[in-house]
């Protein structure tokens, strides 16, 4: 008899398919906010006339707006922009635009509500790997200050009571996870999502793609929490494509943004991930690889890695893409280089050099110990990354 938990986080609602400024304007009113701080990616607020849209639509509920959040979300960063909302005092944050973004959101209202001031300061807020592969118990008071994301990409953070960011002085992308860090309220817009570059769009949605396989491999699955992602696979592969083909196909970029959020239901089980994640948290922290480029870089390797103790699960996912019998390894593939995405660790300027470095990092990673085939030290580490040379 399969048995579970299916756990409700502190999103209370996400809105689909209406236009993103007048939207985050409405829920700001419903959530009685009156000092909304706005967090922007920077080209959104430089090239385009969205962040502006959001500003007027606001109006005077507006009262700054911050859009120097680097990728992977490094934390001097986060403490810069929590210097600049503690001028301001808002009583509500916006994120608009990619995942690092929407991780700065998190971190900022955590340096907020734990009065973090230096980089020490997010220590204690650390999930940390026990000797035995068990995450270190780590309970803290999550932030009282809500925050409304407006994601641009597929990363799916918008989702996520985790967060992840880099530590500037280690290069380590360091996980916390707390239910309240999740937003409150997410606003799905295909429209504005137009001006995300092309290759940030496409490998992004590699990235919910790694999430939604990860949740069919997870040893911790069955087929009840199993059940979104598996849609999720089959609409990632369809949409992802039209994309390429047709980038103005504002269907395909909703069925890309539903997908996405399908991906993420894994959070409600306590599903992990596995090594595609642990060590692209390496790639991207560490060695600034873009966090989309990691999925596509890693995830065919790590299929095929662990086919020799999930072929089950893995002929689930060759079915989800309509392709029953093939390797998933090789649909997966397959896709990466329709989408003319890097497919190896060479073409994003990784190579043997750094493969010690990389297993050293990711064995400090709970990802790792939580993949379907058991990966016993750094030297299972190093065998994947040669099979993604």
């Amino acid at each position: 008899m399969e048995q579970g938990t299916y756990n409700n986080f502190a999103i209370d609602k996400v809105i689909y398919g209406q236009p993103a400024a007048a939207t985050v304007a409405a829920e700001a009113r419903r959530l009685g906010a009156s000092r909304v701080f706005l967090m922007v990616s920077e080209p959104l607020a430089t090239e385009t006339p969205l962040a502006a849209q959001f500003e007027a639509a606001l109006g005077s509920l507006h009262v700054a707006t911050w859009t120097d959040m680097p990728q992977h979300t490094p934390l001097d960063a986060v403490l810069r922009a929590a210097d600049k909302a503690r001028e301001v005092k808002p009583d509500l944050v916006v994120t608009f635009g990619g995942g690092s973004v929407t991780d700065g959101g998190k971190m900022l209202r955590l340096a907020l509500k734990h009065d973090i001031r230096t980089l020490d300061g997010f220590e204690p807020f650390i999930i940390r790997v026990g000797p035995d592969g068990k995450r270190e118990p780590n309970d803290y008071e999550g932030p009282e200050l809500a925050q409304i994301a407006v994601p641009t990409t597929l990363g799916g953070g918008d989702f996520n009571p985790s967060v992840g960011g880099t530590d500037p002085r280690t290069k380590l992308k360091e996980i916390y996870i707390q239910r309240l860090l999740t937003p409150k309220v997410a606003i799905l817009d295909p429209a504005v999502t137009l001006p995300t570059p092309e290759w940030l769009f496409l490998s992004t949605g590699l990235r919910a793609l790694d999430h939604a396989i990860g949740t069919v491999c997870s040893p911790a699955a069955g087929p009840r929490s199993w059940l979104e992602a598996m849609e999720a696979i089959r609409r990632l592969s369809r949409c992802l494509p039209v994309i390429k083909a047709q980038p103005e196909n504002l269907d395909a970029r909703m069925d890309a943004l539903l997908a996405m959020w399908l991906s993420m239901e894994r959070n409600r089980f306590g599903l992990p991930m596995g090594a595609s994640h642990a060590i692209g948290h390496v790639l991207g922290g560490t060695l600034d690889v873009p966090h989309g480029y990691c999925s596509c870089v890693m995830l065919p390797s790590v299929l095929r890695w662990n086919a020799s103790v999930n072929a089950d699960r893995q002929a689930l996912i060759s079915e989800a893409f309509g392709k029953p019998g093939q390797a998933a390894a090789d649909i997966v593939a397959d896709l990466i280089a329709e989408l003319g995405l890097p497919q190896r660790l060479a073409d994003v300027g990784i190579d043997e050099r750094q493969f010690d470095l990389i297993a050293e990092a990711s064995m400090l990673d709970y990802c790792v110990y939580t993949n379907p085939r058991k990966i016993s030290g750094e030297a299972d580490i190093i065998e994947i990354l040669r099979l993604a040379a």
